[in-house]
């Protein structure tokens, strides 16, 4: 057995590793100041952005590696919302034209999903026109998640950074992440051009094995530019004429240097080819490894393909696409066949490539030869999919055995199955959660919704409509009220979206003079990605007083303590200050206030409060409720005044009753306020410590029988739970202790909103032999499937 390290996914320079998407991406600003000290440079690197999947959890592990980063001269800095932490990397391009430099150059290493790509549009083409410093460079983390897992829209930013004419690399696997990402910045700093880096949800929730080694041997090709040796320019000086003179070396300069420099790098390459083809595939990135897995599903492996005149193109940067590289590919094709998720993109370029030439085959992608639609452009692309295009389009030359029983596969598997949400685990609000009473309207409003743990609401029926992107909550209410005759609208706000940029959403309602109540849900977290803290947060008499200063006509704050604020608390003029319990009352008389009125509701997140209180960081209540069931009736009321998962029917010999639930029970104590005389509550005598289960173990780990081998050279293993229960950990302790048996490990985690109950499914790959990732669950030859449901 290899010797092993946790630290080594981040320090280990030479053989293999263990690591999750995520953590290949914070190792990457590490390795580029690592060969940029072996290059005798004095760089350091500014790392922001903003959270949301699939980069959810990506500032978590930046500050848990706050010594590594400090010792490699890097700075994570969490932005208050995308576009501002763009302009912080963007500032990080010019820090060497400000007197007194401290470094070489500074690196830049931004991070979004792709609702950030899209509100950071015009920082981006700022800065990508500025273009970075000598010895600088930018890699801007494009998170998409192409089924919406735990986004309100599906994503492809493929078309946001090409709109930026930002070079675009796409990694497939996780071990591409860490190597493209050191392309990515040699290629930003050699190039002049901001660097666009997608990652899917797929690679971000991924673990597996991956090959590190020392990358020096990066080609920076030369060429003449102007008649002159190629050297990007720097200018902040975004006005005409400079920005004209920008605007042209950015299209005939720069992006010919990123063209350079992906053919020099072989970036996008002929995977397989005997010159003698009649058919090209191409794909990139994750689709890659799903067009070779179902390639292989139908015995398509190297030789066969070869033996029947299939080339494959790999695309690793699909923008700007080198148009040697794809005529050389497409040389004596008929046929030359894009395989892409969503719009089409790498298509568009191919057919513009290759229209003027004389000899040219014929381009497919979203569409066929008669027009017909034959790659979709909706949804995720997958295995299976990709298998059924391959089958309808090579049956005419291959032998029917080679595809029959796999054709048989995906005949049996029904097709636009109806959405089954009656039989799904539905995520919800935790025990506890504050926005279990919050978001609770008086009869007769309704609330618009928003982004944030809150927007579970609209699958509660509680009278809330419609959902805006982040930042524009209640200006839909704006636009829609001067045509309405309803008069007045709730709005929810949570407190993360607020600092974020819902502070303009309020400016731009009052300055309308819109009848709106916004319900700021204060929460101190940032639950729905990690419970992390909120950037930019200001404690609620600060808030009252800031929201007083725009021009709200009233506000109200109903609290789940009101004495935690002392006497002399410095609220804005004419603020009252309620117990949780007026929520209603307060509610009522807001909606019959003119103009824009604000009620913060001020409830820490239960999920963080539990956290806080197993570390000792907060007091844990010693009060626990329990219901006597021979007492209780099962009539729910308690359950629908606390909304809360925690309080659960029972089945007794006396009928179905309720019961609490003690292990998730979070101590809301609303419960309690349904009209029942079962309730009990317990609190232990004085200086009562709870026992902690004792395991003993007389038997030393030499003396623990071999377990005997079920499996071959490879394994496939299923589990699936519910988000808390600890799936997710599991699969990487079998992937670890599978890599420290010299195995290569690819597992995938499709997580969604699992942590707030949702479910949980983690497929993991055993083998033996290298393995490309791919993004679908339950395919791949192996000699054992086991399956775990982990509750």
């Amino acid at each position: 057995m290899e010797d092993f390290s946790f630290d080594d996914k981040y320090v280990k320079q030479e053989g293999r590793i263990v690591l999750t998407g995520l953590q290949a991406l914070v190792r990457l600003p590490l390795d580029q100041h690592r060969a940029d000290r072996r290059a005798g440079l004095n760089t350091a690197t500014l790392i922001t952005g903003y959270r949301g999947s699939p980069v959810a959890g990506l500032d978590m592990l930046f500050e848990q590696q706050a010594d590594l980063l400090r010792e490699h001269q890097a700075v994570f800095m969490p932005g208050v919302n995308e576009d501002l932490a763009a302009t912080a990397v963007f500032g990080s391009q010019i820090a060497n034209t400000f007197p007194d430099p401290r470094y070489d150059g500074v690196l830049g290493m931004w991070y979004g999903k792709a609702p950030g790509v899209d509100r950071s549009g015009d920082v981006f083409k700022h800065g990508n026109f500025a273009g970075v410093g000598r010895y600088g460079g930018v890699l801007a983390v494009a998170g998409d998640d192409p089924i919406a897992k735990s986004s309100t829209l599906p994503s492809q930013s493929e078309l946001a950074l090409y709109d930026a004419q930002m070079p675009i690399l796409y990694p497939g696997d996780i071990q591409e992440v860490i190597e493209l990402g050191r392309y990515g910045f040699e290629l930003s700093r050699y190039s002049g051009t901001w660097v666009g880096f997608k990652i899917v949800t797929d690679i971000a929730d991924g673990f597996g094995t991956a090959q590190v080694r020392v990358l020096d041997d990066i080609v920076r090709p030369e060429f003449e530019f102007a008649g002159r040796p190629w050297q990007p320019t720097q200018d902040t000086r975004l006005v005409a004429p400079y920005s004209l003179q920008l605007e042209y070396e950015l299209a005939e300069g720069r992006l010919e240097a990123a063209r350079r420099f992906a053919a020099a790098n072989n970036l996008n390459h002929i995977a397989t080819s005997t010159g003698d083809d009649w058919l090209g595939i191409v794909a990139a990135g994750k689709t890659y490894y799903d067009l070779r897995e179902a390639l292989d599903s139908v015995g398509l492996h190297d030789d066969e393909l070869n033996r029947r005149g299939i080339r494959l193109l790999k695309i690793s940067m699909p923008f700007p696409l080198d148009p040697q590289t794809v005529r050389y590919f497409a040389r004596g094709l008929d046929q030359i066949l894009v395989i892409e998720e969503k719009r089409s993109f790498i298509e568009m370029f191919i057919r513009d490539i290759l229209y003027n030439e004389p000899e040219r085959p014929l381009v497919l992608g979203k569409r066929d030869e008669n027009g017909q639609p034959l790659v979709r452009a909706d949804d995720e692309l997958d295995v299976d999919q990709i298998t059924q295009i391959l089958i309808n389009r090579l049956a005419p030359i291959l032998p029917e055995a080679m595809y029959a029983h796999r054709a048989a596969q995906l005949a049996s598997q029904p097709v636009d199955l109806p959405m089954a949400t009656d039989l799904s685990r539905s995520p919800y609000f935790c025990s506890g959660c504050p926005h279990n009473r919050s978001t609770v309207l008086p009869e007769g409003s309704i609330a618009g919704g928003g982004i944030g743990c809150h927007g579970m609401v609209h699958t509660m029926e509680r009278n809330h409509v419609g959902i805006t992107h982040m930042g524009g909550e209640g200006v839909q209410w704006v636009g829609a009220a001067p045509f309405s005759g309803m008069g007045h609208m709730f709005q929810n706000l949570g407190d993360g979206t607020l600092a974020h940029s819902g502070y303009l959403a309020i400016r731009q309602a009052v300055a309308a003079g819109t009848n709106i109540t916004y319900k700021i849900l204060y929460n101190e977290a940032v639950a729905m990605t990690g419970a992390q803290p909120v950037d930019g947060n200001m404690p609620v008499p600060e808030l009252t007083r800031a929201l007083h200063a725009e021009g709200v006509k009233r506000i109200i704050v109903c609290a789940d303590d009101p004495e935690k604020y002392p006497p002399g608390t410095m609220w804005a003029p004419d603020v009252t200050v309620w117990h949780r319990d007026k929520l209603d009352e307060a509610q009522l008389l807001l909606r019959d206030e003119p103009g824009v009125t604000v009620l913060i509701y001020d409830q820490p997140c239960a999920a963080d409060l539990r956290r806080k209180r197993r570390r000792g960081q907060v007091e844990d209540p010693p009060v626990r409720v329990f219901i006597n069931e021979a007492v209780c009736e099962g009539c729910g009321d308690c359950g629908v005044k606390s909304n809360c998962l925690s309080v659960v029917p029972v089945e007794t010999e006396f009928g179905r009753k309720t019961q609490i639930h003690q292990a998730s029970c979070n101590k809301d104590y609303t419960c309690l306020e349904g009209d029942c005389p079962s309730f009990i509550t317990v609190t232990p005598a004085e200086g009562y410590q709870k026992p902690k289960p004792r395991i003993e173990v007389n038997i030393s780990a030499e003396e623990l029988p071999e377990p005997e081998r079920l499996v071959g050279e490879s394994a496939n293993l299923f589990m699936v739970g519910i988000g808390g229960t600890g799936v997710v950990t599991v699969n990487q302790i079998l992937g670890t202790a599978a890599h420290l048996e010299g195995k290569t490990v690819r597992n995938l985690d499709q997580t969604g909103l699992s942590q707030k109950g949702g479910p949980v499914l983690s497929h993991i790959k055993i083998s033996t032999a290298p393995q490309a990732m791919s993004s679908k669950i339950g395919t791949g030859a192996a000699d054992a499937y086991l399956c775990l449901l982990y509750t």
